[in-house]
């Protein structure tokens, strides 16, 4: 089996797809992990993706998590590494990704790396050195109201700074413009400034597609999804649609909900809007040990046959932020998570569900987890930075599995991801 060229480690499950999906749409065949693996990869693999779930744990924990993966890839080749996170830049002033940041760049002895979450397929661009959503700067976007991280702050040079020992450093959207002699000397001039790490603009899919080639020689990248699409050049791959292929699905489908995001909450009314079936779960209800999941299998179990079904924790702020304050923010998070995990199983193992289209980033990293899957291999794109991935449970069970990033996807995409698997 040939090593790995690519390794990356990202700090969220639906993230670590977002990146795969953008590498196995420019041709590279990737496979994403459940974890830091016990051995080596069941299939070949041009790119690794480490999914852990560390972006909103004690900063010294996703340090000592994400050597423990640096250290797995090294073992299997890898010739460069990716850190991925999220392109809102999901961070406290704590961290994470400032501190995992620098560990990583110790520990592979790496005197310079960038940081740019932008990824203009989702609207996330980076001009100045501010991070945008949409047309709006981060701290005015949905995001701002993030119950675990919230952005207050769209200047990343600032914001990693806060996090970060070394200099903090921009190059800006005219460096990125002029191309990859540019941006090079760019490079070498905030090197020898003392300069560590640069927040890099890009406005566009050529600016990432510029910035590739300045990227090959460096030991470290750390950046969003967006950059992924410049990289698999450097090692000689072009795009190929061989590299997204899956085996075929069948089995009933169904759509587990707990992220709170706006996207996702109009993902959700839409699909209630178009009179499909949807379970809402109530965090008090299972604060007060009434037996959720089994209420909603039993509601479920009859109308499987009839098409996608839908679970979901989902709602508007105020509402999340009601619950919150009755049972704390973390206790409320955990409940949901373990719920629509517990339920996730149930629906794999017991009710015969093979194609499973999950919502939100902690909640995936829970029903991932309970169905037992340790690797997945990536397919097509269903909307940009969501993949159709296909993996083995815990049982040997065949299951087709999307993991969407609350921010991500269009109105219709639960409705749409099932047609595109078809």
């Amino acid at each position: 089996m040939s090593s790995v060229l690519l390794g990356c480690i990202a700090d969220d499950f639906t993230g670590a797809t977002d990146l795969a999906n953008n590498l196995v749409r420019s041709g590279m065949r990737a496979v994403q992990t459940i974890g830091v693996p016990d051995g080596p990869l069941d299939r070949a693999a041009e790119a690794v993706v480490v999914a852990l779930k560390s972006r909103t744990i004690p900063a010294a924990e996703a340090v000592q998590q994400s050597l423990a993966a640096l250290r797995w890839l090294q073992s299997q080749g890898a010739r460069q590494i990716y850190f991925k996170y999220c392109s809102t830049f999901d961070s406290t002033a704590q961290g994470n990704i400032g501190p995992v940041t620098e560990a990583l760049m110790e520990a592979l002895r790496a005197d310079f790396t960038i940081a740019t979450p932008a990824f203009p397929d989702n609207q996330r661009t980076v001009f100045k050195g501010y991070l945008f959503v949409g047309d709006v700067p981060l701290n005015e976007s949905g995001m701002r109201n993030h119950p675990l991280t919230p952005m207050t702050d769209a200047n990343l040079v600032r914001v990693l700074q806060a996090q970060c020992r070394r200099q903090v450093g921009l190059i800006d959207y005219r460096t990125v413009a002029a191309g990859e002699a540019a941006i090079a000397r760019r490079i070498a001039e905030l090197r020898s400034g003392g300069c560590a790490i640069a927040v890099v603009d890009a406005l566009s899919n050529e600016d990432l597609l510029r910035l590739g080639p300045a990227l090959k020689d460096l030991p470290l990248v750390t950046a969003g999804s967006g950059v992924a699409i410049g990289l698999p050049r450097n090692f000689g791959i072009e795009a190929s649609a061989a590299a997204a292929q899956l085996p075929r699905a069948g089995g009933a489908q169904a759509i587990l909900s707990g992220s709170c995001s706006e996207a996702t909450n109009r993902q959700v009314q839409a699909f209630i809007a178009a009179g499909r079936p949807a379970c809402a779960i109530d965090p008090l209800r299972i604060a007060q040990a009434q037996d959720v999941a089994a209420e909603v299998l039993a509601w479920a179990e009859p109308l499987l046959a009839r098409g996608p079904v839908l679970v979901y924790s989902t709602a508007q702020p105020q509402a999340v932020k009601a619950v919150q304050e009755q049972l704390g923010v973390e206790q409320a998070g955990a409940l949901v998570e373990r719920c629509l995990a517990e339920i996730a199983r149930a629906l794999v193992e017991r009710l015969g569900v093979r194609q499973l289209v999950v919502a939100g980033g902690e909640t995936s990293g829970a029903c991932v987890q309970a169905l037992g899957i340790a690797q997945m291999q990536i397919g097509p794109q269903i909307d940009p930075g969501v993949p159709w991935c296909h993996a083995a449970t815990g049982n040997g069970t065949g299951l087709h599995l999307a993991l969407k990033s609350g921010n991500f996807g269009a109105q219709g995409f639960f409705t749409k991801a099932f047609a595109v698997l078809q």
